[in-house]
């Protein structure tokens, strides 16, 4: 299954098919293809679910909106929003209206993803039989990824309150496709929806191959066994469940399936980045868009110049650390080095990541599963440049985490889960949950408005 057949009409059928998702919009797709034809054999459930793919790699998901939602929302004056969409202000700024564009395109696009990934799990019985495990293995992955971070965005953190009756979103494992009462669910818990987290993305391990067996250049694009333990270790990182997330980088790593690049600067470059990107959106001049480098470069990298680095940022770089000049200057102001191609993939993890995954929770727990978390900590640091470390507290794996992963999207999760304050406000502030979208909760009168909004 090569990427490029998402362009297929078929797929534009299917997924205009598939697009009355459980956003609870009483709107009806436009055009539509009976489900007999839909998923009637095991091509057609396989094109289906690059649909999938293309759905998750749309610029309100994966394309862009997860990562840079996850910054602005954790922004401590550390960036400046400069640019004239009032939508991504809101974000920055903690003030989101209900009503705000962005947050609801999103939304919407994940539950969309969810459906097609839904559609597909439902024809499994279609797929043949030497393809089956992988087919299920990708949709879970899919619908497990989308699940988590639209939890994380639209709920109370997991360890603020009671994950049992804190509200996440509504909960949808089977497919939508025509709205009706029955369609109109309320949000499940947030327990609830971490546990179907949990459940998709630890079958999506057993299921998938270690590097799915696509073309080279592509295959990162799609999910993998890896992929599925990567994601697991950051959800369990989420929620201080710090053997189980260390046991999950450490089978990443341990699998050999990736490796560290060189250096720092060539992790961001298609050209040299070979084996660092557990996950990513793959992007090219002829198929999707990235929309970190829209906001997040210059003019002179085709982007909006949009999100500009400010000396508080700079300022918290040690000397001795290359990451801190990992930046470009451009009508006076800084940008991050990260996004500069505009048809450069999308990160979405990477290995260096579960390296500072284990370290952290070997750390918290006095144990040293895969190596010990200096090592680990110092690992990182020496593909930086930076200058080893003698010792390693918490703090220094968090810093690290902020050098190393910075503008990545995990900027108001980890505050979130360390309980730490975004500025003035509180982690468990209600301001750095998003709202449910107004549309939705005028036409699901199941639906209950975050607190504050």
């Amino acid at each position: 299954m090569n990427k490029n057949i998402k362009n297929w009409l078929f797929i534009g059928a299917t997924v205009a098919f598939m697009t009355s998702c459980d956003s609870q919009l009483n709107v009806l797709p436009t055009a539509s293809i009976d489900e007999s034809e839909a998923l009637s054999n095991s091509q057609a459930v396989e094109v289906t679910l690059t649909g999938a793919y293309d759905a998750l790699s749309s610029t309100n998901l994966y394309g862009g909106a997860i990562q840079y939602s996850g910054d602005l929302l954790g922004d401590e004056s550390e960036v400046r929003f400069a640019g004239t969409f009032t939508t991504l202000d809101e974000m920055w700024r903690k003030t989101f209206t209900t009503t705000n564009g962005q947050t609801q395109a999103t939304w919407l696009a994940g539950y969309n993803t969810i459906n097609i990934a839904n559609n597909v799990l439902s024809a499994l019985d279609k797929v043949d039989a030497a393809k089956k495990n992988t087919v299920e293995g990708e949709a879970r992955f899919i619908r497990g990824l989308v699940y988590f971070d639209l939890v994380r965005l639209w709920a109370k953190a997991w360890g603020d309150g009671d994950a049992n009756a804190n509200l996440g979103i509504p909960l949808v494992t089977t497919p939508t496709r025509g709205v009706t009462d029955a369609d109109f669910r309320p949000r499940a818990t947030v327990a609830a929806i971490y546990a179907q987290v949990i459940e998709d993305l630890t079958k999506a391990e057993t299921l998938l191959p270690n590097v799915p067996a696509y073309n080279v250049d592509e295959q990162f694009g799609f999910a993998s066994k890896g992929a599925a333990q990567a994601i697991l270790a950051r959800v369990y990182l989420q929620q201080s469940n710090y053997a189980a997330a260390r046991d999950a980088a450490n089978r990443v790593i341990q699998g050999a399936q990736f490796s560290l690049e060189d250096s720092f600067d060539a992790v961001f470059s298609d050209a040299t980045n070979d084996g660092e990107i557990i996950f990513q959106i793959t992007v090219s001049d002829q198929d999707g868009a990235n929309n970190m480098n829209l906001y997040y470069a210059p003019s002179t990298y085709q982007g909006r110049g949009d999100i500009r680095v400010q000396t508080k940022h700079l300022n918290l770089y040690p000397a001795d650390d290359p990451r801190g000049i990992f930046f470009v200057r451009a009508s006076g102001n800084t940008f991050t080095a990260k996004f500069l191609d505009q048809f450069g993939d999308v990160p979405v993890v990477r290995l260096a990541e579960m390296y500072l995954i284990r370290a952290e929770a070997n750390l918290r727990l006095g144990t040293t599963t895969g190596a010990t978390p200096l090592a680990d900590v110092n690992l990182i640091r020496n593909r930086a440049g930076a200058t080893p470390l003698a010792t390693v507290t918490i703090n220094d794996v968090l810093a690290e985490r902020k050098f190393e992963l910075a503008f990545e999207g995990q900027q108001i999760h980890d505050a979130k889960r360390i309980k730490k304050n975004v500025g003035t406000l509180p982690f468990s502030d209600n301001k750095l949950v998003i709202p449910i979208p107004q549309r939705e909760i005028d036409t699901n009168k199941s639906l209950i408005q975050n607190p504050g909004y």
